[in-house]
């Protein structure tokens, strides 16, 4: 089941050992703010869809495509359409 986060966003997370695997669902309209990662990033869209500003460009990503976001890249996106978006990243602990 997804948690609520926001009004626009709900989100379940599956950690391993190594790497964090995220699916959120997006309402239209929703804005992720800006924000970087220490690791690079898979983003796929596995409905709707997404414009997502990163080095300095938009890039619109469909349902079916995936966006890999550079380490240390500031990006943010938001959502075309109502949206699910499957992201994985490596486990960071702190």
């Amino acid at each position: 089941m997804l948690e609520k986060v926001t009004e626009m966003v709900a989100r379940k997370t599956i950690l391993g050992a190594e790497t964090m695997l995220a699916q959120a669902y997006f309402k239209k309209g929703a804005l992720v703010p800006v924000h970087a990662h220490p690791a690079e990033v898979f983003l796929y869209v596995l409905q709707g869809a997404m414009r997502v500003h990163v080095d300095g460009e938009d890039v619109t990503v469909r349902e079916g495509e995936v966006l890999v976001v550079p380490a240390g890249s500031s990006h943010q996106a938001a959502m075309l359409d109502d949206t699910f978006v499957l992201t994985v990243t490596p486990r960071i602990r702190g």
